[in-house]
């Protein structure tokens, strides 16, 4: 019997072809590998061509879903080759950590949940987890301190003197530091490539002598003694079934507490704790149930600064090396150039020569077997790039940390609603991918229609595959997302699949628990449900709208603040909007868009009294965004459009008109606010230019004060200088009030007209001043708006109405 114990580095290349061919060599008859022993079962997944690296093994507790942990494989990873040689041998594999069970239990110091000073809570979601490689907690969490071996960045801690083996504080211990510092090294990653990874022949013995010396004097903490505990055990066992060569493969770092000193007959385990030891470390821990699954991953989670312990910074880089034993440098700048070249930059062979050149030359100006990211990664930039970041950067993206997604096929245990999702991404044909792809959509198509409401729907669910960006045209049938999925939209799955088997299903039973207030969570604003109703028409959730309107009616006869009210309204106006462009019925709708309208026509005038600046500006946007809510209104066939027997003055549009011109004219408006409303009057023609160039005059005498008038002339400007540069009238008033000013006026004023038009942008200011020029006295400017030739603008008038659908007469 034997028992050979491979220690690697984690995600290692170099390590992972040294232990592929230790295997063949060994020819064990089991093989034990660190990781979750849930995962056992599903080990023999990895023979399936459709589960492709990077995966992870994703555990998890069912009902606490922010309890999980994931242990990370690519193709470069020692474990997984692990495993590819046992599914490929026939011969049985098994994990050999501390089951994740256990792990999920306890916090990171390794005592129950809670009790040493902060869990999962405290920490942030999934700090129970493990912390040992190749593992992550959840993407939110830190990355472990006291994770694994092997890794720089990843280390082990050491107790502090005073109380070894207790609940001192630990020490971090970084392995790989150490060795390098007494190899000469100041980077411990180039020492390790330089030693380990470009070499790939260092024996598992230098290896394990290696850090025999690191470890010695160290006192492992609860945790980590809890974990070799269980390795131990683990091993015992498949010594006692009868096993007779047993290959192990963990952490370099755990290897001298594996493998003790063989006894006279040679057996293993001589000098190793002794059982009945580590069955008291294992005694009494707490557990709970855990799942485990395995999940797509991405390289991009995979490198360090996705906050994974043990990760690296490079995988697309390593795993070229994996792959490409011969030549790796020359391969890999060719690659380069291929990337620049599909980017439109002009990259010959020349280029490609030289930069191997200088790679080659870089590394043996520093002492290296071979050029490692550092070196091709200078010679791409001064002979590639031709000294420029930019292309640098997006060889970064695209090579070194790399666009790989991982797969799994469908016979990995998923939730109902995980393999729902599958299914329907296959047939809208929506295919998931690592980095940001933008996606254009035609709402009046079926196969966009569906994959809108899919994107909505999970939005809704808190999986955020696609996010809405601006759209490209004008319409509401058109939408545009930015799609990347994300390996911890996983875990989100399993969390929303408490709210159903399906996603319509999971959708409406998570929008119905949104309108009660969201788990006890409180109750949200008139504004929240109104926009609720938005996204269960964007959603197309039949089933949920209903009660949610009903929920909102509700909360609106109950609310008496005004600007509630207002708030509300835009997104119900977009809401029946919908209804037209996606197909989907939005009964219901009208009613409360018309009760909404009402009440805040009565009461806008208790809300506009008394208010000070900040208060101003806040009722000037809910003013403005229900003015422009309004419109739409006036558009739609519930809104009183010509021809559904509403007379102007009972449309939406002129109610809404009523209540500003009932409003202008009153005493004591803060500036903003009357300027306002004077600027919407004149431009909806219920204001003549004589009106609203006497009440400008008015604001600006003498006897209002310089904050008041400069707060006037901003509200009535606000909208941007182009308003300025495309509309003669509106310039002409404010140049002839200007005009008209006394000198001494005009410098009191000159300041507050510096702060208003300073807020437009250059080109608006310059095309303004441009406009004054040639604007001329006022009779010029009639005269000029006398010379407009009304037969050849009639034509264009017809055109307008005929897009319109509407008549001349009309």
């Amino acid at each position: 019997m034997s028992v050979s114990v491979l220690g690697i580095r984690h995600h290692g290349p170099g390590s992972a072809r040294s232990l592929r061919d230790e295997l063949e060599r060994l020819k064990p008859d089991i093989v034990l590998i660190e990781g979750p022993p849930e995962a056992d079962a599903l080990a023999g997944l990895a023979a399936d061509p459709g589960l492709r690296p990077p995966v992870a093994l994703l555990a998890h507790v069912p009902g606490e879903p922010a309890r999980a942990a994931f242990w990370p494989f690519a193709e470069f990873s020692p474990e997984w080759q692990a495993i590819r040689h046992a599914v490929r041998t026939g011969v049985p594999v098994r994990f050999c950590d501390l089951p994740a069970a256990h792990g999920l239990a306890l916090d990171r110091d390794g005592s129950p949940d809670g009790s040493a000073g902060g869990g999962p809570d405290e920490d942030g979601p999934g700090a129970g987890a493990p912390d040992d490689g190749p593992r992550e907690a959840r993407p939110a969490d830190t990355p472990g301190e006291d994770s694994d071996s092997g890794v720089p960045g990843d280390r082990p801690r050491e107790r502090g003197p005073d109380a070894p083996g207790s609940g001192a504080p630990a020490v971090p211990v970084d392995p790989i530091a150490a060795l390098a510092r007494a190899a000469g090294y100041d980077d411990p990653e180039r020492w390790w490539e330089d030693a380990v990874e470009h070499r790939g022949d260092t024996p598992f013995e230098v290896i394990a002598e290696a850090m025999a010396a690191v470890r010695d004097g160290h006192v492992p903490d609860a945790r980590e003694a809890r974990r070799e505990a269980y390795m131990r055990r683990t091993i015992r066992r498949a010594v006692k079934e009868g096993f007779e060569r047993i290959a192990v493969v963990c952490g370099a770092w755990h290897v001298p507490a594996l493998t003790g000193v063989p006894g006279g007959d040679g057996a293993w385990g001589a000098g190793l704790p002794p059982v009945k030891a580590d069955d008291a470390l294992l005694r009494g821990l707490p557990k709970v149930k855990a799942e485990i699954t395995w999940v797509p991953w991405t390289y991009g989670r995979l490198a360090a600064w996705s906050g994974y312990g043990a990760g690296v910074t490079s995988p697309g880089w390593y795993h070229h090396l994996f792959a490409s034993a011969d030549r790796p440098v020359e391969r890999w700048l060719a690659a380069a150039a291929g990337v620049l070249r599909d980017e439109g930059l002009p990259v010959s062979s020349a280029h490609v020569i030289e930069a191997v050149r200088l790679a080659g030359s870089l590394a043996v100006l520093r002492g290296r077997p071979l050029a490692g990211l550092a070196e091709v990664t200078e010679a791409a930039r001064a002979v590639l790039c031709e000294g420029d970041d930019l292309p640098v950067e997006l060889i970064g993206r695209r090579m070194v940390v790399g666009e790989r997604l991982g797969h799994v096929p469908d016979s990995t245990p998923m939730v109902p609603l995980q393999r729902h999702l599958r299914e329907e991404q296959r047939r809208l044909r929506l295919k998931p991918e690592a980095l940001d792809r933008e996606l254009d959509l035609d709402l009046r198509k079926p196969l966009d229609l569906g994959r809108s409401g899919l994107l909505h729907r999970l939005r809704l669910l808190g999986v955020d595959w696609g996010v809405p960006a601006r759209s490209r045209g004008k319409g509401t049938f058109r939408e545009s997302w930015t799609l990347a999925w994300r390996p911890e939209f996983d875990v989100d799955l399993i969390e929303a699949g408490a709210w159903g088997t399906t996603v319509p299903a999971a959708a409406s039973a998570r929008a119905r628990d949104l309108a009660d207030g969201g788990q006890g969570a409180g109750r949200g604003s008139l504004a929240d449900l109104t926009g609720l109703v938005e996204r269960c028409l964007l959603a197309d959730l039949p089933d949920a709208l209903p009660y949610v309107l009903d929920t909102l009616a509700a909360r609106a006869a109950l609310d008496n603040d005004v600007t509630h009210l207002m708030a509300a309204l835009p997104a119900m106006v977009r809401a029946r909007r919908y209804g037209d462009v996606r197909g989907t019925p939005a009964e219901g709708l009208t009613a409360i868009v018309d009760a909404l309208l009402t009440r805040i026509c009565v009461g806008l005038g208790a809300a506009v009294t008394g208010l000070d600046d900040d208060a101003a500006r806040d009722l000037l946007r809910h003013i403005d965004e229900v003015h422009a809510a309004v419109a739409l209104l006036d558009d739609g066939p519930a809104g009183g459009a010509s021809g559904d027997g509403v007379s102007g003055d009972e449309a939406p549009r002129g109610r809404w008109t009523a209540a500003l011109r009932g409003l202008s004219g009153r005493s004591g408006l803060h500036g903003l606010i009357e300027g306002r409303l004077t600027r919407i009057l004149l431009d909806a023609g219920d204001l003549g230019d004589a009106e609203a160039g006497r009440r400008m005059a008015l604001s600006m005498s003498a006897g209002h004060p310089p904050a008041r008038a400069a707060a006037w002339i901003e509200g009535f400007l606000s909208g941007g200088g182009l308003l300025l540069v495309h509309d003669a009238r509106l310039l002409g008033l404010v140049d002839g009030w200007l005009a008209g000013l006394a000198p001494e006026t005009f410098v009191d004023v000159l300041p507050l007209l510096r702060r208003t038009f300073g807020a437009f942008a250059a080109p608006e200011r310059r095309s303004i001043g441009s406009r004054v020029r040639a604007l001329g006295t006022r009779e010029t400017a009639a005269a000029a708006a006398d010379e407009i030739d009304e037969a050849r603008a009639a034509a264009a008038v017809r055109t307008v109405l005929a897009l319109l659908g509407r008549t001349e007469t009309a």
